[in-house]
């Protein structure tokens, strides 16, 4: 979905200090589906998962330690989530009824999607919210926080838009939400999951190269939080051509880990020493990795075996499956 995927990895700039933590919730209706529960909701902060429910069980449950103590704390917190994601469910179902009237749809298989929640810079303290639906993968309606509006970016949420437009109370009490309340118990998370949340995990880095003729990744992984910054830079400044990101992907362990692809088909060798790749993360010193034949590890294709145990995912044009450093024998490839 458009504006609802890429909100969950928040990218910074290099040399940026401050972090913007983020509290979402994803809510998922669907029609025609018969192995996947008809409403499903899911809490997140900073992107880990903190709440889930699902019409099978009509229960929210806590996902985390930070959660758990959340609610231990804060009584009757869980039963009135657990009553707010059954509101949300049984409206759901309504709303895919509607969507399916409006956009002339009897069978098939439809997703009725929303997205909502808060982000909060711990620097300057700003604030800023997000309340958004979407239907069958695009865009349907979305809050506009500034001018307590709705936009409609499809004729068939106009009727819709108007309604919500006309009710002012239900937008303030967004408003409210989304630049106060939401933000509160950000904070409150943050602050119970202050030793997993808020911690700092180096990244451990290598340079892997499947071929003599293949691009070198520069590649980090067991860094936590999400919010790293990977790029190459010749003579000291960046490079933004020859150079191919690859995406922050989860490893099974919590942390994350990035590639960042070098061309060295423009790159005579008696040049690489001008080369470095360099890793920011918040809170560490910069890391700086030179292009040296001696650094970079041969991948020949067949699956890494790790250490202690990362991703599961595949890296960026390489086989990965460890959180450690690739092993190989040293050298160019």
């Amino acid at each position: 979905m458009k504006a609802l995927t890429g909100l969950l990895l928040l990218v910074f700039g290099h040399g940026v200090s401050s972090v913007l933590h983020s509290m979402q919730f994803f809510y998922t209706g669907s029609s025609g589906l018969t192995t996947f529960p008809e409403f499903v909701g899911v809490g997140m902060v900073d992107g880990v998962q903190m709440l889930h429910y699902d019409s099978n069980s009509k229960r929210a449950v806590a996902k985390q330690d930070a959660a758990d103590q959340l609610y231990r704390d804060h009584q009757g917190e869980l039963e009135r989530d657990t009553g707010n994601f059954l509101g949300a469910q049984q409206a759901f179902k309504a709303g895919v009824g509607i969507l399916k009237q409006r956009f002339n749809q009897t069978g098939g298989t439809h997703l009725y999607q929303r997205m909502c929640g808060c982000e909060w810079d711990d620097d300057d303290d700003s604030t800023d919210g997000y309340n958004q639906y979407g239907y069958d993968g695009e865009d349907f309606i979305a809050f506009d926080l500034k001018t307590l509006t709705w936009v409609a970016p499809v004729r068939q949420a106009v009727p819709t838009k108007q309604k919500w437009d006309g009710d002012r109370a239900y937008n303030e009490y967004w408003k409210n939400y989304q630049t106060k309340e939401c933000v509160d118990w950000l904070k409150k998370y943050l602050s119970y999951g202050k030793s997993t949340l808020q911690r700092t995990e180096r990244p451990r880095v290598s340079l892997l190269q499947r071929s003599p003729s293949s691009p070198v990744v520069c590649h980090a992984t067991g860094f936590y939080p999400d919010r790293v910054v990977v790029f190459w830079r010749r003579d000291g400044q960046e490079l933004h051509e020859q150079v191919d990101p690859g995406e922050v992907l989860p490893n099974h362990d919590g942390t994350f880990q990035v590639s960042v692809d070098l061309n060295l088909k423009a790159v005579p060798q008696e040049d690489w020493g001008r080369y470095e790749c360099v890793v920011q993360l918040r809170g560490i010193e910069d890391i700086f990795t030179p292009l040296d034949p001696a650094l970079i590890r041969c991948n020949s294709g067949k699956t890494g075996v790790g250490g202690d145990g990362g991703g599961e995912h595949m890296s960026h044009h390489l086989h990965l499956t460890s959180s450690q450093p690739l092993p190989g024998v040293p050298g160019h490839c």
